[in-house]
């Protein structure tokens, strides 16, 4: 079984957590990331201490050519690749009668429309290998379609990720690919965690282990017949 994993935003946070859990399962991986280079070095680095490959690659994903120049080198330097998981996203705060244009376009630039331009790119190659996952990133009850008025655009590009998610799902499951969601509250690497901990059902975060077991979940042999699913690790934040 082909081991070869893609993980975008991977430099820090959840996406290095990702990584990192990967390669100590035998995947060879490729960190992704944006500005954060040295970050994205020393991931892949320790990553390496697994004793598998592990690269380090810079794009700008929110631009469709670049998002598919990732993914074939990712593949290329790789041997292929068998798993997508696509991490990155901004946040916003803000009304949505507010939300300037070129706010909007950035919001599902860096969610929703990343995630199919490296999906795209990378599907034939999951095909190739004779499996493949691909998990999603949406945030938790995105799938609620309930409106909100602290982070409206974010959750709509979010809401879109589960929508996009099922029809790939149905699509590809006749080629042994699952394509899965997973939803996080709030994270210990939350900005402005403070905040928030007063609403949390557990008055704590989710670690990033937490969120990267539910990852590895779906990854596993064991979500094998599991596809389309939306798995959220909030704590009952939102139920």
């Amino acid at each position: 079984m082909l081991k070869k994993a893609l993980v975008t935003g991977s430099a820090v946070g959840i996406g290095r957590a990702i990584a990192l859990d990967l390669a100590s399962k035998g995947f060879d991986v490729a960190f992704h990331y944006n500005n954060s280079a040295e970050a994205a070095k020393q991931g892949s680095q320790e990553a390496a201490t697994h004793g598998v490959k592990s690269i380090a690659l810079q794009a700008d994903i929110t631009k469709p050519e670049q998002a598919k120049s990732l993914v074939e080198t990712a593949a290329g330097q790789l041997g292929g690749l068998s798993v997508v998981v696509n991490n990155v996203g901004n946040y916003s705060e803000k009304k949505i009668s507010q939300v300037s244009v070129e706010e909007w376009h950035k919001m599902l630039d860096s969610n929703l429309n990343c995630t199919f331009y490296v999906n795209k790119t990378a599907i034939p190659y999951l095909k190739a290998a004779g499996w493949g996952r691909i998990v999603n990133f949406a945030f938790a009850s995105a799938q609620n379609m309930i409106a909100d008025d602290i982070n409206p655009v974010y959750r709509i590009a979010k809401t879109g990720i589960i929508v996009y998610t099922k029809s790939l799902a149905k699509e590809l499951i006749k080629d042994k690919i699952t394509v899965n969601v997973v939803s996080p509250g709030a994270a210990e690497n939350t900005i402005g965690l403070e905040e928030c901990i007063h609403i949390l059902p557990t008055k704590r975060p989710a670690t990033l282990k937490e969120i990267s077991d539910a990852v590895g979940f779906f990854i596993s042999p064991e979500a094998d017949y599991i596809t389309g699913q939306n798995l959220e690790v909030a704590g009952g934040l939102r139920l």
